[in-house]
Order: structure tokens, then C-alpha cells, then sequence
């Protein structure tokens, strides 16, 4: 009888270290988001991000489909980061507009989170220089933004949470583009 040309793992010590293809990716997502973050989207060219995330840029497109495809999974990634260290750090009732308000500037306008607002606003300018990626995607992160707003809030009836969410929205996007011009003192004295 001949021996078996292939080896079957039958004891927990031989099992190879095998890593799905979900968990790869998102350790893949993990080190993207991170590299983002840190050096921005005009900084994120395909072989850029595959040095960030310890690959080829071969093996790069083996989990994403294209170079659109890593910005926007990345992009989701970091949004989905942000919104948990949002609900980390926010009120677990609703809460008026105004107060809303106050407690987000206080939040999202730290150091620690500046490299998420500082992404947010390339991807509105890349949005706002035509790039209809960008734009899709911008729409679709702020949707998200909004939505969540609209949870947070406690407005006596869903047309008034919606118009309050709105509002909430339109309040953080300039205090964010007033801190990002260095009118800090104006931005604070808005929100007080």
C-alpha cells in the first residue's frame, strides 16, 4: 500500500496558521485607515498603501477590486472607527441641538481626532474640484454623519429631528472649516 501523497492535519499542533481572506483584509483595512489618517489621500497611491499595509500592490487588488476600491473600503473603515470613538465619547440619551452641539466641538475638534475631521476635508475638496469619487463618496459619509446626528438627538418629532440634524451638521462642518484656518477663537465662541 502506498503512502498518501498529501499530509492531513490531524493534530491541533500541525494545523497550519491559515488567515481567512476576511481576516486579512480587514488587518489590511486596519493598517490603510492608519496610514490615511496619518498622511492623507493625496498621499495614497496604490503602491503608497501597499507599503502601509505591509503588501504588494498585487496582493493589494487580490482583496480590493481596484485603487477606488481601497479608498472607499478604507474610507469606510475610518468612518466606522470615527463613529465608535463618537459613541465612546457622547451621551447615551438624546440630547437637544444646542447641547449637542457643545458636546460634539468639544469631541471631534481635539488633537486626537483632528486626523479624521483634517480626511474629511480633502475629501470635500476633492468632491468640490469635480472628482465625482470623492463626491459619491463625501455624500455618502456625510449621509452617514447626518443620520447619526439624528439619533443623538432628542427633537420632539422626526421632521423636527431631521431639520435639527441638519442644522447639527451645518454647525460642525464650519466650525470645522474655521478651525481649519486657524479662526479657532470664532468656531468656540458658535458653539458656546
Amino acid at each position: 500500500m502506498r503512502a498518501p501523497r498529501h499530509r492531513i492535519f490531524t493534530d491541533a499542533k500541525e494545523t497550519p496558521d491559515v488567515t481567512l481572506p476576511d481576516d486579512r483584509r480587514s488587518a489590511l483595512l486596519d493598517r490603510l485607515a492608519d496610514y490615511v489618517l496619518a498622511e492623507g489621500i493625496s498621499a495614497a497611491s496604490l503602491r503608497r498603501l501597499a507599503r502601509a499595509a505591509d503588501t504588494s500592490d498585487r496582493m493589494l487588488l487580490y482583496y480590493f477590486t481596484d485603487k477606488a476600491d481601497v479608498i472607499a473600503a478604507t474610507l469606510d473603515h475610518v468612518s466606522a472607527r470615527l463613529v465608535t470613538r463618537l459613541e465612546e465619547r457622547t451621551a447615551r440619551v438624546p440630547l437637544p441641538l444646542d447641547r449637542l452641539c457643545r458636546d460634539l466641538a468639544r469631541i471631534l475638534f481635539t488633537d486626537d481626532m483632528w486626523p479624521f475631521m483634517r480626511l474629511w476635508l480633502e475629501i470635500a475638496a476633492l468632491a468640490g474640484r469635480g472628482d465625482p469619487v470623492y463626491r459619491d463618496l463625501g455624500e455618502r459619509l456625510g449621509r452617514g454623519f447626518l443620520d447619526w446626528g439624528a439619533a443623538q438627538l432628542d427633537s420632539p418629532d422626526p421632521e423636527a429631528r431631521a431639520a435639527d440634524a441638519a442644522r447639527l451638521f451645518v454647525m460642525m462642518e464650519g466650525t470645522l472649516l474655521l478651525k481649519s484656518v486657524g479662526m479657532d477663537d470664532i468656531a468656540a465662541r458658535a458653539v458656546e
